[in-house]
Protein backbone atom coordinates (compact mmCIF):
# COMPACT_ATOMS: atom_id res chain seq x y z
CA UNK A 1 0.00 0.00 0.00
CA UNK A 2 1.46 3.15 -0.93
CA UNK A 3 0.75 7.19 0.59
CA UNK A 4 0.47 8.35 -3.06
CA UNK A 5 -0.17 7.13 -6.30
CA UNK A 6 0.88 9.88 -9.04
CA UNK A 7 -0.61 9.86 -12.93
CA UNK A 8 1.38 11.35 -14.68
CA UNK A 9 5.13 11.35 -14.97
CA UNK A 10 5.15 15.15 -16.24
CA UNK A 11 6.80 18.06 -14.55
CA UNK A 12 3.91 18.26 -11.83
CA UNK A 13 3.67 14.99 -10.86
CA UNK A 14 7.29 14.58 -10.87
CA UNK A 15 7.62 17.49 -8.36
CA UNK A 16 5.30 16.29 -5.80
CA UNK A 17 6.65 12.44 -5.82
CA UNK A 18 9.70 13.73 -5.29
CA UNK A 19 8.43 16.37 -2.03
CA UNK A 20 6.34 13.48 -0.68
CA UNK A 21 9.25 11.25 -0.99
CA UNK A 22 11.27 13.78 0.87
CA UNK A 23 8.64 13.69 4.01
CA UNK A 24 8.95 10.31 4.10
CA UNK A 25 6.13 8.93 1.86
CA UNK A 26 5.90 5.57 -0.36
CA UNK A 27 4.95 6.82 -3.73
CA UNK A 28 4.27 5.00 -7.04
CA UNK A 29 3.77 7.44 -10.47
CA UNK A 30 2.56 5.80 -13.07
CA UNK A 31 2.16 7.33 -16.83
CA UNK A 32 0.50 5.93 -20.25
CA UNK A 33 3.14 6.80 -22.09
CA UNK A 34 6.47 5.01 -22.62
CA UNK A 35 8.39 7.22 -21.05
CA UNK A 36 8.72 9.95 -18.24
CA UNK A 37 8.28 13.78 -18.19
CA UNK A 38 4.84 13.90 -19.93
CA UNK A 39 4.57 17.24 -22.20
CA UNK A 40 7.95 17.74 -21.70
CA UNK A 41 9.42 15.08 -22.63
CA UNK A 42 12.48 16.06 -24.74
CA UNK A 43 14.03 13.17 -27.45
CA UNK A 44 17.63 13.29 -28.37
CA UNK A 45 17.72 13.82 -32.25
CA UNK A 46 21.46 14.52 -34.52
CA UNK A 47 22.51 15.91 -31.33
CA UNK A 48 19.71 18.18 -30.95
CA UNK A 49 17.05 18.29 -27.81
CA UNK A 50 13.56 18.37 -29.84
CA UNK A 51 10.85 19.13 -27.61
CA UNK A 52 8.66 16.57 -28.49
CA UNK A 53 5.05 18.15 -27.51
CA UNK A 54 5.89 21.59 -28.30
CA UNK A 55 8.54 24.42 -27.35
CA UNK A 56 9.22 24.83 -23.20
CA UNK A 57 10.83 27.46 -21.78
CA UNK A 58 11.32 27.78 -18.02
CA UNK A 59 10.76 31.41 -16.54
CA UNK A 60 10.00 32.40 -13.23
CA UNK A 61 10.41 35.49 -10.91
CA UNK A 62 10.53 33.59 -7.42
CA UNK A 63 13.81 32.52 -6.60
CA UNK A 64 12.52 29.33 -4.07
CA UNK A 65 10.82 27.69 -7.05
CA UNK A 66 14.57 28.24 -9.21
CA UNK A 67 16.88 27.62 -6.55
CA UNK A 68 14.68 24.20 -6.03
CA UNK A 69 14.70 23.38 -9.88
CA UNK A 70 18.31 23.69 -10.57
CA UNK A 71 18.93 21.19 -7.92
CA UNK A 72 18.07 18.30 -10.62
CA UNK A 73 19.48 20.12 -13.56
CA UNK A 74 22.17 23.09 -14.69
CA UNK A 75 20.19 25.78 -16.77
CA UNK A 76 21.94 27.82 -20.03
CA UNK A 77 21.29 30.99 -20.41
CA UNK A 78 18.38 31.15 -22.99
CA UNK A 79 16.18 34.04 -23.85
CA UNK A 80 13.02 33.96 -25.47
CA UNK A 81 13.27 36.42 -28.44
CA UNK A 82 10.34 35.06 -30.98
CA UNK A 83 10.35 36.53 -34.24
CA UNK A 84 7.22 36.98 -36.48
CA UNK A 85 6.99 36.21 -39.63
CA UNK A 86 3.77 37.87 -42.25
CA UNK A 87 4.03 37.36 -45.59
CA UNK A 88 7.95 37.87 -45.41
CA UNK A 89 8.02 40.96 -43.46
CA UNK A 90 9.63 40.06 -40.01
CA UNK A 91 9.22 42.06 -36.85
CA UNK A 92 10.38 41.52 -33.08
CA UNK A 93 8.34 40.21 -29.93
CA UNK A 94 6.97 40.61 -28.24
CA UNK A 95 5.73 44.15 -29.20
CA UNK A 96 8.72 46.61 -28.33
CA UNK A 97 10.12 49.90 -30.40
CA UNK A 98 11.89 47.50 -32.98
CA UNK A 99 8.06 46.20 -34.14
CA UNK A 100 7.37 49.64 -34.17
CA UNK A 101 10.26 51.08 -35.91
CA UNK A 102 9.53 48.22 -38.33
CA UNK A 103 5.63 48.63 -38.55
CA UNK A 104 5.34 52.71 -38.96
CA UNK A 105 8.75 54.39 -38.88
CA UNK A 106 8.67 55.58 -35.92
CA UNK A 107 12.26 56.49 -33.63
CA UNK A 108 11.30 57.45 -29.95
CA UNK A 109 9.09 55.71 -27.72
CA UNK A 110 7.03 58.96 -27.90
CA UNK A 111 6.15 58.69 -31.25
CA UNK A 112 5.26 55.14 -31.04
CA UNK A 113 3.01 55.74 -28.26
CA UNK A 114 1.03 58.91 -29.80
CA UNK A 115 0.83 56.47 -33.10
CA UNK A 116 -0.75 53.29 -30.31
CA UNK A 117 -2.97 56.16 -29.12
CA UNK A 118 -4.52 57.45 -32.53
CA UNK A 119 -5.28 53.86 -33.27
CA UNK A 120 -6.43 52.49 -30.09
CA UNK A 121 -8.62 54.94 -30.13
CA UNK A 122 -11.61 53.44 -31.93
CA UNK A 123 -12.23 51.04 -29.17
CA UNK A 124 -14.72 53.08 -26.33
CA UNK A 125 -15.70 51.59 -23.04
CA UNK A 126 -14.51 48.19 -22.44
CA UNK A 127 -13.13 45.46 -24.82
CA UNK A 128 -15.96 43.44 -25.70
CA UNK A 129 -13.88 40.68 -26.97
CA UNK A 130 -10.43 39.74 -28.24
CA UNK A 131 -10.16 41.81 -31.23
CA UNK A 132 -11.19 45.02 -29.82
CA UNK A 133 -8.64 44.02 -26.29
CA UNK A 134 -5.79 43.60 -29.02
CA UNK A 135 -6.78 46.97 -30.85
CA UNK A 136 -6.89 48.61 -27.41
CA UNK A 137 -3.79 47.61 -26.32
CA UNK A 138 -1.26 47.74 -29.72
CA UNK A 139 -3.67 49.33 -32.20
CA UNK A 140 -5.37 48.40 -35.73
CA UNK A 141 -2.28 47.55 -37.58
CA UNK A 142 -0.23 45.64 -35.36
CA UNK A 143 -3.60 43.78 -34.85
CA UNK A 144 -4.09 43.17 -38.64
CA UNK A 145 -0.30 41.71 -39.13
CA UNK A 146 0.98 40.34 -35.90
CA UNK A 147 -2.41 39.22 -33.88
CA UNK A 148 -5.47 38.53 -36.10
CA UNK A 149 -4.02 35.71 -38.29
CA UNK A 150 -1.91 33.82 -35.80
CA UNK A 151 -4.48 33.69 -32.95
CA UNK A 152 -7.54 32.70 -35.39
CA UNK A 153 -5.34 29.44 -36.81
CA UNK A 154 -4.42 28.98 -32.93
CA UNK A 155 -8.42 29.33 -31.62
CA UNK A 156 -9.90 27.62 -35.06
CA UNK A 157 -12.09 30.30 -34.77
CA UNK A 158 -12.75 34.38 -35.27
CA UNK A 159 -11.39 37.12 -32.90
CA UNK A 160 -14.63 38.74 -32.50
CA UNK A 161 -16.07 35.44 -30.70
CA UNK A 162 -12.96 35.05 -28.18
CA UNK A 163 -13.06 36.89 -24.65
CA UNK A 164 -11.05 39.68 -24.23
CA UNK A 165 -8.52 38.29 -20.98
CA UNK A 166 -6.47 35.81 -23.77
CA UNK A 167 -4.85 38.38 -24.24
CA UNK A 168 -4.70 40.71 -21.37
CA UNK A 169 -1.18 39.62 -20.84
CA UNK A 170 0.24 40.54 -24.04
CA UNK A 171 3.39 42.08 -23.46
CA UNK A 172 4.28 45.70 -25.04
CA UNK A 173 7.28 47.57 -24.44
CA UNK A 174 8.25 51.09 -25.53
CA UNK A 175 11.92 49.90 -24.83
CA UNK A 176 13.84 47.90 -27.50
CA UNK A 177 13.67 44.77 -25.38
CA UNK A 178 13.13 41.35 -27.08
CA UNK A 179 13.02 39.09 -24.71
CA UNK A 180 9.61 37.67 -24.20
CA UNK A 181 9.07 36.38 -20.86
CA UNK A 182 9.47 39.67 -18.37
CA UNK A 183 11.54 37.14 -15.48
CA UNK A 184 14.09 37.12 -13.34
CA UNK A 185 15.10 33.58 -13.77
CA UNK A 186 14.94 32.10 -17.35
CA UNK A 187 16.64 28.96 -19.51
CA UNK A 188 16.81 25.89 -20.91
CA UNK A 189 17.96 22.05 -19.04
CA UNK A 190 20.98 21.47 -20.32
CA UNK A 191 20.52 18.12 -21.47
CA UNK A 192 16.98 18.32 -21.79
CA UNK A 193 13.99 18.42 -19.76
CA UNK A 194 13.78 14.17 -19.87
CA UNK A 195 17.23 14.26 -17.41
CA UNK A 196 15.49 17.01 -15.28
CA UNK A 197 12.47 15.32 -14.73
CA UNK A 198 14.26 11.48 -14.24
CA UNK A 199 16.38 13.44 -11.58
CA UNK A 200 12.94 14.48 -10.10
CA UNK A 201 11.95 11.01 -10.28
CA UNK A 202 15.61 9.55 -9.02
CA UNK A 203 14.53 6.74 -6.45
CA UNK A 204 11.09 6.57 -6.65
CA UNK A 205 9.31 3.96 -8.37
CA UNK A 206 7.66 4.19 -11.89
CA UNK A 207 5.69 2.23 -13.42
CA UNK A 208 5.50 3.11 -17.63
CA UNK A 209 2.53 1.78 -19.93
CA UNK A 210 0.05 1.95 -17.46
CA UNK A 211 -3.35 3.37 -18.37
CA UNK A 212 -4.67 4.93 -15.21
CA UNK A 213 -8.20 5.21 -16.60
CA UNK A 214 -8.26 2.26 -17.96
CA UNK A 215 -7.84 0.07 -14.62
CA UNK A 216 -9.16 2.70 -12.15
CA UNK A 217 -10.48 0.21 -9.82
CA UNK A 218 -7.29 -1.98 -9.21
CA UNK A 219 -4.89 1.49 -9.19
CA UNK A 220 -6.92 3.23 -6.81
CA UNK A 221 -6.70 0.21 -4.11
CA UNK A 222 -2.72 0.63 -4.43
CA UNK A 223 -2.79 4.07 -2.60
CA UNK A 224 -4.50 6.31 0.29
CA UNK A 225 -4.74 9.37 -2.05
CA UNK A 226 -4.42 9.58 -5.74
CA UNK A 227 -2.60 12.95 -7.37
CA UNK A 228 -4.62 12.74 -10.83
CA UNK A 229 -2.16 15.01 -13.50
CA UNK A 230 -3.81 14.29 -16.74
CA UNK A 231 -6.77 15.56 -18.80
CA UNK A 232 -9.32 16.29 -17.15
CA UNK A 233 -12.32 15.41 -19.33
CA UNK A 234 -10.80 12.09 -20.22
CA UNK A 235 -11.01 11.86 -16.34
CA UNK A 236 -14.76 12.41 -16.62
CA UNK A 237 -15.21 10.58 -19.30
CA UNK A 238 -15.83 13.54 -21.73
CA UNK A 239 -19.57 14.12 -20.27
CA UNK A 240 -19.16 17.27 -20.78
CA UNK A 241 -17.38 16.77 -23.99
CA UNK A 242 -13.96 17.69 -25.58
CA UNK A 243 -11.63 20.59 -23.91
CA UNK A 244 -10.89 22.66 -26.89
CA UNK A 245 -7.63 23.69 -25.94
CA UNK A 246 -5.67 20.59 -26.86
CA UNK A 247 -5.63 20.89 -30.66
CA UNK A 248 -2.19 21.48 -31.23
CA UNK A 249 -0.67 19.55 -34.17
CA UNK A 250 3.11 18.86 -34.90
CA UNK A 251 5.00 17.76 -37.38
CA UNK A 252 8.76 17.43 -37.18
CA UNK A 253 11.51 17.59 -40.20
CA UNK A 254 14.77 16.65 -40.16
CA UNK A 255 17.37 19.05 -42.26
CA UNK A 256 20.74 18.72 -43.73
CA UNK A 257 22.25 22.23 -42.72
CA UNK A 258 23.18 23.99 -40.29
CA UNK A 259 20.56 27.02 -39.89
CA UNK A 260 17.45 26.94 -41.33
CA UNK A 261 16.01 30.21 -39.73
CA UNK A 262 18.57 31.55 -36.84
CA UNK A 263 16.10 31.51 -34.32
CA UNK A 264 14.30 29.08 -31.91
CA UNK A 265 11.17 30.38 -32.39
CA UNK A 266 9.57 32.56 -35.48
CA UNK A 267 5.71 32.52 -35.74
CA UNK A 268 3.67 32.99 -38.68
CA UNK A 269 0.99 35.22 -37.96
CA UNK A 270 -0.56 35.47 -41.62
CA UNK A 271 -4.31 33.98 -42.08
CA UNK A 272 -2.90 32.31 -44.82
CA UNK A 273 0.21 30.35 -43.94
CA UNK A 274 -1.27 27.08 -42.22
CA UNK A 275 0.79 26.36 -39.72
CA UNK A 276 1.03 28.83 -36.57
CA UNK A 277 4.79 28.83 -35.80
CA UNK A 278 8.45 27.06 -36.38
CA UNK A 279 10.52 25.99 -33.85
CA UNK A 280 14.19 25.21 -34.78
CA UNK A 281 15.55 23.19 -31.52
CA UNK A 282 18.71 23.21 -31.80
CA UNK A 283 19.22 27.12 -30.78
CA UNK A 284 17.38 26.31 -27.53
CA UNK A 285 20.29 24.41 -26.03
CA UNK A 286 23.04 26.06 -28.53
CA UNK A 287 22.87 29.68 -27.65
CA UNK A 288 25.00 31.31 -30.18
CA UNK A 289 25.93 28.88 -32.92
CA UNK A 290 29.19 28.71 -34.72
CA UNK A 291 26.94 28.78 -38.25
Amino acid sequence: MYDYLVVGAGLYGAVFAREAKERGKSVLVIDKRPHVAGNIYTEKIEGIHVHKYGAHIFHTNNKKVWNYITRFAEFNRFTNSPVANYHGELYSMPFNMYTFNKMWGVVTPEEAEAKINKQRAEIQGEPRNLEEQAISLVGRDIFEKLVKGYTEKQWGRDCKDLPAFIIKRLPVRLTFDNNYFNALYQGIPIGGYTKLVENLLSGIEVRLETDYLEQKAELDALAEKVVYTGPIDAYFDYSLGHLEYRSVRFETELLDKPNFQGNAAVNYTDRETPWTRIIEHKWFEFGKHEQ
